[in-house]
C-alpha cells in the first residue's frame, strides 16, 4: 500500500488544519474565532466538519483512511455513531460506520461529563471501479475526527476544483442533525444536486446573528451564499424582536462588504410545532431523559410575544418583510415552510420535536435544489469565483 501525507490541497469545506499528535484535525471555523469566542458547544460543534472531504483522483481499488474520533453521548439515551461516506465519480459509493475513538459522556440529569478515551478507527474500502476516477470521502458530520493516515494501492493526488462554491450558514439542520451519514445532510443533499462545491457553515446550537460567522464569510470565496437563520434565536430567547432585526440587517450588510453581487438567500426556519407560537427558551424533555429518545418542549409563554419575544412565525414575517426593505436585487427571501411544512411534520414527524429525521433531510435537501438550481433560480449555474 503506497502512503500519502495528507495536506490542505486534498481538503474542501474546512476552513483550517489544526496538527495534532495523531494527525490533522479540520476545523470549520478559522482559529481567530476559536480564539476571540471559546465557547464549549461552539467549538465542539465546529470541530465536526459536516461537509468537509478528501477529494482526490486515483485509479486505486482500495482506499483506507485511519481516524481518530471524537464523539458525544448523552447517558440513557441511543445517539447513532458516525461515519465516513465514500463517493466514486459523483456516485454515492458506499457508507463505513466509525468505531472506537474519544467518548464525552454527558448526564443531562447532571450535567456531569465522563470522557473515556478509545482506540483510532481504520475506514476502509475495498473493490472501486477499476481506472482513473474522481474520488471523495465525506468525513462525519457529527463526530470530530483527526486523520493520522492515507493509504492507497495505487498513487493519489489532489483534485482541480470543479464547480462553484456555495458556502452556507445554518443552525443544528443544516450542521446535519438527525441526518444519518454525511452525504445525507440536507446541505450535502442539495449541493450535490445542484453539481456546487459545498462549504457548510451549519452549527449545532449558533445561527445566532453572530458576527464572527459574517466576517468569516464575507472573506471566504463564495459563487453563492445562503443563511438560515431564527430558530436558535427562538428556541434560546437569546433576542427579541428589537434587537433581531437590526443583527440580521448587520449580518447582511456584512456579507456585501466582500461578496456586493453574490446571489444571496434568506431562509426562514422550517416548520417546528413547539416553538410556532410559543417563545422560547426550549429545553429538554426531563420526562425522555431515561427513555432513550430524549424530545425538547418551548417553555416560553405565547402571550410574551406582545413584548417583543420572537416565535417561529414572528420570525418568518420579520424575514421576509426585512429581505423587502433592503435595496438588493441580488437578495432572495425563501420561506422555509416551503422546505418543510406542517403537513410535512404530520407526515415525517421531527424525531425530537427539534430536528428532521434522514428522510426529511433528503425531502429539504431535494426541494432546496429544486428551488436554488433551477435555470430561473437565485443559484443558475454562473462561471466559479477567484479563488
Amino acid at each position: 500500500m503506497i502512503t500519502t501525507p495528507l495536506s490542505a490541497s486534498y481538503f474542501r469545506g474546512a476552513a483550517e488544519l489544526e496538527e495534532t499528535a495523531r494527525g490533522l484535525r479540520p476545523h470549520r471555523l478559522p482559529g481567530w474565532v476559536r480564539a476571540q469566542f471559546p465557547e464549549p458547544r461552539l467549538l465542539m460543534m465546529e470541530g465536526q466538519p459536516s461537509g468537509v472531504r478528501l477529494v482526490m483522483t486515483t485509479s486505486a481499488r482500495t482506499v483506507e483512511l485511519l481516524t481518530h474520533p471524537t464523539w458525544v453521548a448523552y447517558r440513557g439515551t441511543d445517539r447513532p455513531r458516525g461515519c465516513v461516506d465514500l463517493v466514486v465519480d459523483g456516485e454515492f459509493f458506499a457508507s463505513a460506520p466509525l468505531s472506537g475513538g474519544d467518548l464525552i459522556e454527558i448526564d443531562l440529569t447532571t450535567g456531569q461529563t465522563e470522557v473515556r478515551p478509545g482506540p483510532a478507527h481504520p475506514v476502509v474500502f475495498d473493490g472501486l471501479p477499476a481506472g482513473a476516477k474522481l474520488v471523495e470521502l465525506w468525513l462525519p458530520h457529527n463526530e470530530s475526527v483527526e486523520l493520522a493516515g492515507l493509504w492507497t494501492d495505487e498513487p493519489v493526488r489532489p483534485a482541480e476544483r470543479r464547480g462553484p462554491v456555495w458556502l452556507h450558514h445554518g443552525s443544528s439542520i443544516s450542521h446535519g442533525s438527525n441526518a444519518a451519514v454525511p452525504t445525507g445532510t440536507w446541505p450535502a443533499v442539495a449541493a450535490r444536486r445542484g453539481g456546487v462545491e459545498l462549504r457548510n457553515l451549519g452549527l449545532g446550537g449558533s445561527a445566532l446573528v453572530d458576527q464572527f460567522t459574517a466576517r468569516v464569510m464575507r472573506d471566504a470565496p463564495a459563487d453563492f451564499l445562503s443563511v438560515k437563520l431564527g430558530i436558535n434565536v427562538v428556541n434560546l430567547d437569546a433576542m427579541h424582536l428589537r434587537a433581531f432585526v437590526p443583527a440580521v440587517h448587520g449580518f447582511l450588510d456584512t456579507l456585501r462588504d466582500g461578496h456586493p453581487d453574490t446571489p444571496l438567500v434568506l431562509i426562514s426556519p422550517i416548520f417546528c410545532g413547539i416553538h410556532e407560537d410559543t417563545p422560547g427558551p426550549g429545553a429538554f424533555d426531563p420526562d425522555t431523559f431515561r427513555t432513550g429518545h430524549v424530545t425538547f418542549v418551548a417553555t416560553g409563554d405565547s402571550a410574551d410575544q406582545e413584548r417583543g419575544r420572537l416565535t417561529l412565525r414572528v420570525v418568518r414575517d420579520t424575514l421576509a418583510e426585512l429581505a423587502g426593505h433592503r435595496a438588493d436585487p441580488n437578495l432572495h427571501y425563501l420561506d422555509g415552510t416551503t422546505l418543510y411544512g406542517e403537513q410535512d411534520a404530520a407526515e415525517l414527524p421531527l424525531l425530537d420535536a427539534l430536528h428532521p429525521d434522514a428522510v426529511a433531510h433528503r425531502l429539504i435537501g431535494d426541494r432546496f435544489a429544486e428551488y436554488a438550481f433551477a435555470p430561473t433560480g437565485p443559484f443558475a449555474t454562473r462561471a466559479p469565483a477567484a479563488r
